[in-house]
């Protein structure tokens, strides 16, 4: 049985809590300071939505990705896979103010206007900089969510609370590979003296993601090495920096040894890069552009067939502009993702002491038991 116990101790102790919210917005006894998650008060329960959500609670991956998408349609190294593609919004002004092509804003405001959801937890940052979980209902208050942060707010504390309150019942969700399992696993586990009314989940837009970083640690840095920011990236590996865009419009790059330190303790035991739970995975484009042309693109994975209907919607509607994927992508985005499940196996691994140990994947352990 579980209780704030095992959280605490199989979660938060050894450095695995990655800060999504999930355990938050639920009940008073868990909160985020900054980006870490607190635990106010020990709780009595012997089970409850906390332990069931967590993301890095045990989990059997290979039952609950089998539970949600064709087993034909999963792929090893990156999940259900139904298409990739490159696109970027249309509207130049979405694009003007996006992390990259504005896919993911174009597409969250289309579902919104479509009726595919009827509002939507995202993140809202201030340049990249001190993010804040929201509820958007809007295609301005979507807007307003435009970007990205390195920074990782509880943002699943918003959905559970809009859940709990039951207004809305097609609520989308955007988040990293870490917020989406644990809204997979909302989804999978009702429980039924104690509804979290995960019905009410529409859609689940995923972000790629490689790591986050230290909260005040990045905003320290931003402050050492530029003045006001509105805009942060980390650029592909080959240019081993950070970019910080200042509001004037110049750029300062940080070197990566300055900011790898920064990274997040849970993030190095992730091993999803493209967010495998959710109906549209999206990212940084790669294409044999280079980085001046792909830094105005993303790349789209398909993993549903109501993601299938809404990227085809925004083809025919023209929100978003589409181009054929790099030759050889595919095969570049699943070594990618790859690597970095063997990166977080091998760190498993030095955390449990144990080869045969991968901690939380444990249930899941077949699926990278040759990693």
């Amino acid at each position: 049985m579980l209780s704030t116990i095992a959280l605490d101790t199989q979660v938060l102790r050894p450095g695995l809590c990655t800060g999504c919210g999930a355990c938050q917005g639920l009940c008073p006894y868990w909160g985020s300071v900054d980006g870490r998650t607190v635990c106010f008060f020990d709780c009595e329960r012997t089970d409850g939505r906390c332990q069931r959500f967590c993301p890095r609670m045990p989990t059997d991956l290979d039952a609950l990705r089998k539970q949600f998408f064709p087993e034909e349609s999963i792929l090893p190294e990156i999940g259900p896979f139904r298409g990739l593609y490159l696109t970027r919004a249309a509207d130049a002004s979405i694009r003007a103010n996006a992390q990259h092509g504005g896919s993911m804003t174009a597409l969250v405001e289309l579902a919104l206007k479509e009726g595919f959801i009827d509002a939507a937890a995202l993140t809202r940052s201030q340049g990249g900089l001190n993010p804040e979980g929201v509820l958007a209902v809007t295609a301005e208050e979507v807007r307003a969510c435009s970007g990205s942060s390195f920074q990782v707010p509880p943002t699943l504390a918003v959905l559970n609370q809009a859940l709990k309150e039951d207004k809305y019942h097609s609520i989308g969700v955007v988040g990293t590979p870490c917020k989406t399992l644990a809204v997979y696993k909302m989804k999978a586990n009702p429980l039924p003296e104690n509804d979290n009314h995960a019905g009410n989940i529409g859609m689940v837009f995923g972000l790629f993601c490689g790591w986050g970083l230290d909260w005040d640690g990045l905003n320290a840095l931003a402050a050492k090495h530029a003045g006001p920011v509105s805009h942060v990236d980390i650029p592909p590996s080959k240019y081993h920096s950070l970019e910080l865009r200042e509001k004037d419009g110049k750029t300062v790059s940080v070197n990566l040894d300055e900011v790898t330190p920064l990274v997040r303790s849970g993030c190095r035991y992730c091993a999803d890069m493209t967010a495998e739970f959710a109906d549209l995975s999206i990212g940084g484009a790669r294409s044999a552009g280079g980085w001046d042309v792909d830094k105005g693109w993303n790349q789209i994975i398909v993993r549903s067939e109501k993601g299938r209907q809404l990227l085809d919607l925004a083809r025919e509607k023209g929100v978003l502009e589409f181009q054929e994927p790099m030759e050889g992508g595919l095969e570049k985005l699943k070594k990618a993702s790859l690597g970095k499940k063997r990166t977080a196996v091998n760190h498993l691994r030095e955390l449990t002491g144990d080869p045969d140990n991968l901690g939380y994947l444990n249930p899941s352990r077949e699926l990278f038991q040759n990693l």
